[in-house]
């Protein structure tokens, strides 16, 4: 009987433990949903802030009352019309742009409320305002999240009717001078040329006189009706449409002008690679560096971008909230002006206008250097186009012109890689002579216009232009003797050429606010063959150097065998690199390089002054694509002072069968330079 108590009395435990466990599984599920729906309010919360800023950033202002809470515009004295106005006439006036949100929080303060803080930056014509902190709460309303309002959201501490303003003191640019004080890069004041647009007439008479503004400006009217179509321009605007580099007279009706100063580039198309040009700020600048103002002008290309941040300034002036009457309240931003540096470069203006003008447009560079300081004195690419078109308002006419020529006028030659040609036969000769192997009175026997060093060449011949047999360095450098540096290359052997061409610049980055690749020796680390061995050494194969980096190697045979780096700024000091070849060897080559010019046959002879000691090597660089047919040739000169060694010049002209060779149309400025560099 016992036994049995013992069991019945198990009975009750057991159903009070079940009743435990569907006491908790309710309790658990409560909870599970209570979280899911405090997370799911949270992010009704999150989207109503992030679509709230979304709009602010985009400066989507028609659409921001749609985020706010109705009743809290309506306390602070605004309806939607009246909020929209307001928000645009402020960030339009302040011209702001890149407006980001920073470090939004959104957290719960009680049953249907949000506290919602955030920051926010942007870019002002003053640079960059930050550090603005906001905080307001986001409501529920019916089924969705609003947004409290108060003006304080368009700026902290603005309040009612409050209003901003803004007061800018611009900046001047730094100019960019050359060598001697002259203007390259300046700030000139023109006539700007626009229209009025109340007093162009109506009908026929309108179309009439925006048909003659068209023409005497050369500015399509398509164009110009795109101007007078923008949002700003009232019947009494002036509407700016062009800057006249020429005196204006004589203006249509309806047309009226205005002193303006703008960038303008005196040398126009002479420097337009080098120096570069300025444009309007845009928003992709800004994401770039925030360090830029929303208004004014940024360099684009060349000088102008490689030293903006010296030539820009910063320009100065202040933000502030002001109560409806005018009074000041608050400085949101205040920043002194500070105008930009003047950059001085060592280009000779006039060597540069020379440089260009022997091309005639045709497809070439001209690099001019002082080889014992490394200054640059002229980087000139033809053809050209012209910057201040491009700074102060280019058609599209006018672009697409640039845009589609074949000879593209955008390219900076002088920092382009080509395969050298004939003139790189100096290098090779240089390590030649230093590694012994190289005997300068030595006579080589060679027969023909052709040659190969064995059958295993197969249909490959090395080809040379002028006959004469036999042939020494000198014979070599005067008569550009490719068979001759090709026997010499292969006889010092791959190993010993490349050590000496690694004493030169090849892989390195020069320190030059000119960007360009590296000097090239090869595709691979090492030759693939004994030929392409031979074609460098007479400066074909693969090698790739730009005018710039030619000038500067071949400025060890006017410095004992010391190499001078190029430099473009005045200021900064000139580096050198001793030894790259012996001074023995710099000495043998450019003593020889005398012949060119002086010995009747010589092919540099036209340029031969009784009174000047000059040193010349031609150069031939053919592009083809299979041996025995007519590829494009470019046309190399490297012409070196021997008088003073004051001077180098380095000229190249694109396809010379079609456009002339660079000792063709050299003259007028070796002239020059021998004239003004004594």
């Amino acid at each position: 009987m016992e036994r049995r108590k013992q069991k019945k009395s198990k009975k009750p435990l057991i159903i009070a433990i079940g009743g435990f466990v569907l006491v908790a599984g309710l309790a658990g599920g409560y909870f599970v949903y209570s979280n899911w729906q405090a997370t799911q309010e949270t992010k009704q919360a999150e989207k109503a802030a992030n679509a709230f800023l979304t709009h602010l950033s985009k400066q989507e202002f028609d659409k921001i009352p749609a985020s706010l809470s109705a009743a809290s515009i309506k306390e602070n004295g605004y309806d939607d019309s009246k909020l929209i106005d307001k928000y645009q006439a402020i960030f339009t006036g302040i011209q702001a742009q890149g407006i980001k949100r920073k470090n939004v929080q959104v957290k719960k303060e009680k049953e249907g409320q949000f506290s919602f803080t955030y920051n926010l930056e942007m870019t002002t014509p003053l640079g960059n305002l930050k550090d603005l902190s906001y905080k307001t709460t986001l409501k529920k309303e019916k089924d969705e999240y609003k947004v409290n309002w108060s003006p304080s959201l368009i700026f902290p501490k603005m309040t009612g009717q409050d209003k901003v303003a803004i007061g800018v003191d611009a900046a001047a640019r730094g100019e960019i001078i050359d060598r001697n004080g002259e203007g390259l890069a300046v700030n000139q004041a023109f006539d700007q040329v626009g229209i009025v647009p109340g007093k162009l007439g109506e009908g026929e008479e309108k179309t009439a006189n925006i048909k003659a503004f068209s023409q005497k400006f050369n500015v399509p009217v398509d164009e110009i009706e795109q101007q007078l179509k923008q949002g700003w321009v009232q019947p009494d605007s002036f509407v700016p449409i062009k800057v006249s580099f020429d005196p204006v007279s004589d203006l249509p009706q309806g047309a009226a002008s205005q002193d303006k100063v703008v960038r303008y580039y005196p040398l126009k198309e002479a420097a337009a690679q080098l120096i570069g040009y300025v444009g309007n700020v845009t928003a992709e600048d800004i994401e770039k560096d925030s360090s830029l103002s929303s208004t004014g002008v940024v360099g684009k290309v060349g000088l102008e971008q490689a030293y903006d941040k010296e030539l820009r300034g910063q320009d100065g002036g202040s933000i502030t909230i002001t109560d409806e009457n005018g009074q000041e309240k608050h400085t949101l931003q205040k920043v002194e002006k500070k105008d930009g540096k003047n950059v001085q470069l060592t280009i000779d203006k006039n060597a540069q206008s020379q440089g260009y003008g022997i091309f005639a447009n045709r497809p070439g560079s001209a690099v001019v250097m002082d080889p014992q300081q490394g200054d640059l004195l002229a980087a000139v690419s033809s053809p050209s186009f012209d910057p201040n078109k491009m700074a102060n308002g280019i058609s599209q006419t006018e672009y697409d012109a640039y845009s589609s020529n074949e000879n593209l006028p955008f390219t900076a030659r002088f920092a382009t890689g080509y395969a050298p040609g004939s003139t790189f036969k100096t290098i090779t000769g240089g390590i030649g002579l230093d590694a012994g192997t190289l005997k300068p009175e030595e006579e080589i026997a060679i027969n023909g216009l052709k040659w190969q060093k064995d059958a295993s060449w197969g249909d490959y011949f090395v080809t040379r232009v002028k006959e004469a047999s036999p042939v020494n360095l000198r014979t070599a450098l005067v008569n550009s003797d490719n068979i001759y540096f090709a026997e010499q290359t292969l006889r010092m052997g791959e190993e010993t050429f490349r050590k000496g061409l690694g004493n030169f610049i090849f892989g390195e980055k020069l320190d030059l606010a000119i960007p360009m690749n590296p000097a090239q020796i090869s595709n691979e680390e090492s030759f693939n063959s004994e030929i392409l061995l031979a074609d460098t050494g007479y400066g074909q194969g693969q090698l790739l150097i730009t005018p710039i980096q030619q000038a500067t190697m071949y400025t060890v045979f006017q410095n004992e065998g010391k190499l001078v780096y190029p430099k473009i700024e005045q200021a900064k000091e000139t580096k050198t690199k001793d030894n790259v070849i012996t001074s023995n060897a710099a000495n043998t080559i450019v003593t020889d390089l005398l012949g060119s010019v002086e010995d009747a046959d010589g092919y540099v002879h036209n340029m031969y002054n009784p009174d000047f000691s000059l040193a010349a090597k031609t150069g031939t660089a053919e592009i083809k694509d299979k041996q025995d047919t007519v590829g494009k040739e470019n046309s190399f000169l490297l012409a070196m002072d021997r008088t003073n060694n004051k001077f180098s010049a380095m000229i190249m002209v694109e396809d010379s069968r079609k456009n002339d060779t660079a000792t063709d149309i050299s003259k007028p400025l070796i002239d020059y330079l021998e004239a003004t560099y004594k």
